[in-house]
């Protein structure tokens, strides 16, 4: 019997270990841009809820609190411009990453089913599929896609890792398509409150999907935005009808967020300063890297949202990776999210102050 992990492709960041080795190296030491983890503090008032909230010897329940319901709710209305959201309509999860790596497997996909993600994408979405036994396809624009089998199409705006953020109307035409021909959208948005040169719009918003959530799923993390990383605190939204099997099936598994972090996610999501403040950090960050990059002799492609630079140097990912680290920098190779990014790399801009510093001034 062939074990679940002959299913999976090589953890692809293991490649990586030998150029962190030569970045770190260095005599000034590393400066990791490349998995793109928080590394400012947790904002005090959620650490403040999280401990009140540490005494917490009972079972959570795996939809949540009513607090937490109420607070992802009226999240989803202020901050996304959703309309007539209910408690119905959302579902916490353990951190997006699991969400989507069990999602075609919850949702009873096999062998014969297709799983469709875009052509530069996050792996896990092929990994979902790969678990599940679904067949998978990467597509430039969805409607191209034949819609025979599919079931099941992930969308990512602001994308990881180019950047790149779909407009109201790309996202409203992916919409009609999907649901005339019967089609899931989930529309991973972990990056959306962080867009530099465009304004990203929710799948959820009235103007794409027409007030109705009908076949539509959004999928939003706190990991970036409050960095809430190490939380594993996340939920989804939209359509009751699928929410709702989804629910008994993670009762069944015990896929609950811990009582202090759905403490922690009510005091996030309420409060909106913190995020600003977060995005000048990053927005500096972001700056300084990108001038030292175009200077150093890279060009940078899309990149108006996120928390990445989409760079290349037009030669080999690992060319490119292997001159970076000899100057201490870890970046990521492109080709990690698709044959289509051998030539580029994904540059973080989640490091330290300092540490981003230190990165310009070797470029």
């Amino acid at each position: 019997m062939s074990a679940v992990s002959d299913r999976l492709p090589t953890f692809p960041w293991d490649r990586l270990e030998p150029y962190k080795a030569t970045a770190a190296a260095h005599p000034g030491g590393i400066v990791d841009l490349s998995v793109g983890t928080p590394v400012d503090p947790v904002p005090e008032l959620v650490q403040k809820a999280l401990s009140a909230a540490a005494d917490s010897p009972g079972y959570p329940t795996v939809w949540g609190t009513s607090e937490l319901r109420d607070a992802i709710t009226s999240w989803l209305t202020r901050r996304l411009g959703a309309r007539d959201v209910t408690h119905r309509h959302v579902l916490p999860v353990v951190g997006s990453k699991e969400f989507v790596a069990w999602l075609p497997t919850q949702l009873g996909l096999g062998p014969g089913d297709r799983v469709a993600f875009p052509r530069l994408a996050y792996p896990t979405y092929e990994v979902g599929a790969r678990l599940a036994r679904a067949e998978y396809v990467a597509y430039d624009d969805p409607t191209e896609l034949d819609p025979a089998g599919l079931k099941l199409l992930w969308l990512n705006s602001p994308s990881n890792p180019t950047g790149r953020v779909l407009s109201k109307e790309e996202l409203t035409r992916i919409v009609a398509w999907a649901r005339e021909h019967a089609i899931l959208v989930l529309s991973d948005e972990c990056y959306l409150e962080l867009g530099w040169g465009a304004d990203p719009v929710s799948v959820l918003h009235p103007d794409v999907c027409g007030g109705s959530y009908e076949g539509i799923v959004a999928v939003h993390s706190l990991s970036k935005r409050s960095n809430l990383a190490g939380y594993r605190a996340a939920f989804v939204a939209g359509d009751p009808e699928v929410l709702g099997p989804l629910l008994q099936i993670r009762k069944h598994g015990g896929m609950m967020t811990s009582a202090p972090t759905q403490a922690a996610v009510v005091a996030a999501l309420g409060d909106d300063s913190h995020v600003h403040e977060q995005r000048e950090r990053y927005a500096a960050r972001r700056t300084a890297l990108r001038d030292a990059l175009l200077g150093h002799g890279f060009r940078i492609e899309h990149s108006e949202a996120s928390l990445y630079l989409w760079a290349t140097r037009d030669e080999s990912c690992w060319d490119t990776v292997a001159h970076l680290a000899e100057r201490g920098i870890l970046v990521a190779p492109g080709d990690f999210y698709g044959p289509a990014g051998e030539r580029y790399v994904r540059v973080a801009f989640t490091a330290t102050d300092e540490r981003v510093a230190a990165a310009v001034e070797r470029l």
